[in-house]
């Protein structure tokens, strides 16, 4: 029969690996909990953001853009827009920054990429070749190069 000093280190070996498996379970929970929160404030941001396309400002930005027959035709408007400093070049404006700022979110885990392909696709490519005349007169990739990146990799995907 164990004499009570191993009894003693006995129990609490008992105790110690039942505490650190109540630990690592805590830990994963945890990180869980974490993962959820995470998924959460994504899916809000990306409510919210996807909502801007509809709404107003990016409507106006829309129509104007539709005006021009081909990309080449909204490149010409788009320079004559800058060098006239007219409101219409802001308007303009507005879109490329949208995707930009999408980029930058995605880029900065804001945003899953998975969940941009899902809902843009390649609506975003499409996007970006026709804006990309306009790009290249007003700077080139250097301009938008998050917009650039985030196509970069849609392309590669799609």
């Amino acid at each position: 029969m164990p004499n009570w000093a191993e009894q003693v280190t006995a129990i609490a070996t008992a105790v110690s690996a039942i505490g650190l498996l109540s630990a690592i379970g805590a830990v994963i929970f945890a990180g869980q909990q974490a993962r959820e929160a995470r998924i959460g404030r994504q899916a809000e941001v990306a409510v919210e953001f996807f909502k801007r396309w509809d709404e107003a400002p990016l409507v106006e930005t829309r129509r104007l853009v539709a005006q021009f027959k081909t990309k080449e035709a909204l490149r010409d408007a788009m320079v004559q827009f800058i060098d006239d400093n007219a409101a219409e070049a802001y308007v303009l404006y507005r879109e490329l920054d949208y995707f930009e700022q999408l980029g930058a979110l995605e880029q900065h885990g804001g945003f899953d990429f998975d969940l941009i392909k899902t809902l843009l696709g390649r609506r975003l490519v499409d996007r970006w070749e026709m804006w990309q005349p306009s790009i290249d007169a007003i700077g080139g990739r250097t301009v938008y190069p998050l917009f650039d990146s985030l196509v970069t990799k849609m392309r590669a995907v799609l």
